[in-house]
Protein backbone atom coordinates (compact mmCIF):
# COMPACT_ATOMS: atom_id res chain seq x y z
CA UNK A 1 0.00 0.00 0.00
CA UNK A 2 1.44 3.35 -1.05
CA UNK A 3 0.50 6.58 0.68
CA UNK A 4 0.91 9.80 -1.26
CA UNK A 5 1.01 13.31 0.16
CA UNK A 6 1.11 16.39 -2.06
CA UNK A 7 2.54 19.75 -1.06
CA UNK A 8 3.71 22.98 -2.62
CA UNK A 9 0.43 24.43 -3.73
CA UNK A 10 -0.49 28.04 -3.13
CA UNK A 11 -1.59 31.30 -4.68
CA UNK A 12 0.45 32.95 -7.41
CA UNK A 13 -0.03 35.60 -10.03
CA UNK A 14 -0.23 34.75 -13.72
CA UNK A 15 3.21 34.18 -15.15
CA UNK A 16 4.55 32.86 -11.86
CA UNK A 17 5.87 29.45 -10.89
CA UNK A 18 5.22 26.75 -8.34
CA UNK A 19 6.77 23.38 -7.69
CA UNK A 20 4.51 20.66 -6.39
CA UNK A 21 5.90 17.69 -4.50
CA UNK A 22 4.40 14.29 -3.94
CA UNK A 23 5.97 12.32 -1.11
CA UNK A 24 5.40 8.58 -1.08
CA UNK A 25 5.55 6.18 1.82
CA UNK A 26 4.70 2.53 2.24
CA UNK A 27 7.51 1.29 0.07
CA UNK A 28 8.74 0.93 -3.45
CA UNK A 29 8.05 4.19 -5.23
CA UNK A 30 10.56 3.15 -7.89
CA UNK A 31 8.17 0.43 -9.06
CA UNK A 32 5.41 2.82 -9.91
CA UNK A 33 4.73 5.13 -12.78
CA UNK A 34 3.47 8.41 -11.40
CA UNK A 35 0.98 10.93 -12.64
CA UNK A 36 -0.34 14.37 -11.86
CA UNK A 37 -4.00 15.24 -12.34
CA UNK A 38 -6.02 18.34 -11.62
CA UNK A 39 -9.64 19.08 -10.88
CA UNK A 40 -11.27 22.48 -11.12
CA UNK A 41 -14.57 23.16 -9.31
CA UNK A 42 -17.46 21.50 -11.08
CA UNK A 43 -15.19 19.71 -13.54
CA UNK A 44 -13.80 16.23 -13.93
CA UNK A 45 -10.35 15.23 -12.75
CA UNK A 46 -8.05 15.37 -15.76
CA UNK A 47 -4.55 14.25 -16.60
CA UNK A 48 -1.71 16.78 -16.48
CA UNK A 49 1.57 14.86 -16.65
CA UNK A 50 3.02 11.41 -16.16
CA UNK A 51 6.39 9.72 -15.76
CA UNK A 52 7.40 6.09 -16.07
CA UNK A 53 8.99 4.14 -13.24
CA UNK A 54 12.42 4.51 -14.87
CA UNK A 55 11.94 8.21 -15.50
CA UNK A 56 12.74 7.73 -19.17
CA UNK A 57 9.23 8.37 -20.43
CA UNK A 58 7.20 11.46 -19.70
CA UNK A 59 3.97 12.69 -21.20
CA UNK A 60 1.93 15.84 -20.85
CA UNK A 61 -1.49 17.20 -21.53
CA UNK A 62 -1.26 19.57 -24.48
CA UNK A 63 -2.09 22.76 -22.60
CA UNK A 64 0.86 22.35 -20.21
CA UNK A 65 3.53 21.22 -22.66
CA UNK A 66 6.52 23.51 -22.50
CA UNK A 67 5.37 25.01 -19.20
CA UNK A 68 5.22 22.05 -16.79
CA UNK A 69 7.90 19.45 -16.09
CA UNK A 70 7.42 16.21 -14.20
CA UNK A 71 10.39 14.55 -12.52
CA UNK A 72 11.13 12.02 -9.83
CA UNK A 73 13.74 11.35 -7.16
CA UNK A 74 13.29 7.78 -6.02
CA UNK A 75 16.01 8.12 -3.40
CA UNK A 76 13.79 10.74 -1.77
CA UNK A 77 10.58 8.88 -2.67
CA UNK A 78 9.29 12.09 -4.18
CA UNK A 79 7.80 13.13 -7.48
CA UNK A 80 7.73 16.75 -8.60
CA UNK A 81 5.72 18.93 -10.91
CA UNK A 82 7.49 22.15 -11.84
CA UNK A 83 4.92 24.62 -13.13
CA UNK A 84 6.09 27.74 -14.95
CA UNK A 85 4.26 30.50 -16.81
CA UNK A 86 1.14 29.76 -14.82
CA UNK A 87 -2.22 30.89 -16.16
CA UNK A 88 -5.55 31.46 -14.39
CA UNK A 89 -6.91 28.39 -16.16
CA UNK A 90 -4.33 26.29 -14.29
CA UNK A 91 -6.27 26.94 -11.09
CA UNK A 92 -7.35 23.60 -9.65
CA UNK A 93 -6.80 21.02 -6.97
CA UNK A 94 -3.75 19.01 -8.04
CA UNK A 95 -3.42 15.31 -7.25
CA UNK A 96 -0.59 12.87 -7.63
CA UNK A 97 -1.24 9.22 -8.36
CA UNK A 98 0.68 5.95 -8.63
CA UNK A 99 0.30 3.34 -11.35
CA UNK A 100 1.43 -0.20 -10.55
CA UNK A 101 2.20 -1.07 -14.17
CA UNK A 102 5.13 1.35 -14.19
CA UNK A 103 4.67 2.12 -17.87
CA UNK A 104 4.07 5.85 -17.61
CA UNK A 105 1.56 5.94 -20.44
CA UNK A 106 -1.58 6.18 -18.35
CA UNK A 107 -3.74 9.26 -18.87
CA UNK A 108 -7.01 8.19 -17.28
CA UNK A 109 -7.90 8.12 -13.61
CA UNK A 110 -8.67 4.40 -13.98
CA UNK A 111 -5.05 3.77 -14.97
CA UNK A 112 -3.87 4.71 -11.48
CA UNK A 113 -4.12 2.72 -8.28
CA UNK A 114 -3.22 5.10 -5.45
CA UNK A 115 -4.05 8.76 -4.92
CA UNK A 116 -3.07 11.61 -2.67
CA UNK A 117 -5.46 14.09 -1.12
CA UNK A 118 -4.53 17.00 -3.35
CA UNK A 119 -2.97 20.44 -3.06
CA UNK A 120 -4.67 23.64 -4.19
CA UNK A 121 -3.15 25.86 -6.86
CA UNK A 122 -4.73 29.26 -7.45
CA UNK A 123 -3.49 31.56 -10.22
CA UNK A 124 -4.77 35.12 -10.31
CA UNK A 125 -4.75 37.38 -13.34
Amino acid sequence: QVQLVESGGGSVQAGGSLRLSCAASGGGLSRFAMGWFRQAPGQERVFVAGISNSGDLTNYEDSVKGRFTVSRDDAQSTVYLQMNSLKPEDTALYYCAADRTGWGTGRWTSDFDYWGQGTQVTVSS
